[in-house]
């Protein structure tokens, strides 16, 4: 492959592919364009009873953009990871351009869960969540849709369909399709910077009133 540098990840994402390595050990990177894509709609949140419940009680807090290479560190930090030393470090700079952001979620300043992603035009591609505590990844994805949604996204690509990511409304399309819906979120524009951070208590209110 030739070597990656951030504007060639960029190129890639915008024509539908995302870059992977086989695990944390494996130098070689290799572009996946999957014939079936996980996306996950932004209206089409699951927000179950417990989850919400969970969410009101919480004493967790949410950050956003303020410890992005934690968020990603905290991904690889398992088993099986596709995210080496040199996808870490391609991100890392991707953030520091503005094109990949995360968001955080904190108990007493701690870090225990976190989402973090790419993003171009109108279109967030949604690349690794972590959880060290009960549910605090879904409380992260949850925040991160309500985020999206207030920043005029239309696109959040979950890459694979898992069956955590369905229970949670992901759904699966066509590479057609996913085309089609990408080509349209790349002509718009958005900005995940910029809506307030919300505590997830208002996240829920914001998430019970659309549903």
């Amino acid at each position: 492959m030739t070597e990656l540098t951030p504007e060639l990840v960029l190129r890639g994402y915008g024509i539908g592919i995302f870059p992977m390595a086989e695990h944390r050990d494996d130098p070689e990177i290799f572009w996946v364009d999957p014939r079936r894509r996980g996306i996950l709609p932004l209206d089409g949140f699951h927000l179950s009873r417990s989850l919400a419940k969970a969410m009101r009680r919480t004493g967790f807090d949410v950050t956003v953009n303020q410890d992005f290479a934690g968020v990603v560190a905290a991904c690889a930090d398992r088993t099986d990871t596709w995210i080496n030393g040199e996808i870490s470090s391609l991100y890392s700079a991707l953030h520091a351009r503005g094109n990949a952001h995360s968001l955080e979620i904190r108990e007493a300043g701690t870090l225990v869960g976190g989402v973090y992603g790419v993003t171009l035009g109108a279109a967030f591609f949604g690349e690794s969540m972590f959880s060290r505590r009960t549910n605090a990844s879904k409380m992260a994805l949850a925040a991160t849709v309500v985020r999206l949604r207030d920043a005029g996204f239309s696109l959040f690509d979950a890459q694979f369909l898992t069956d955590h990511l369905a229970s949670l409304g992901a759904v699966e399309i066509t590479r057609a399709q996913y085309h089609l819906r990408l080509e349209k979120a790349l002509a718009a524009h958005a900005d995940f910077a910029a809506p307030p951070v919300l505590p997830l208590q208002e996240v829920v209110q914001r998430m019970t009133q659309t549903s």
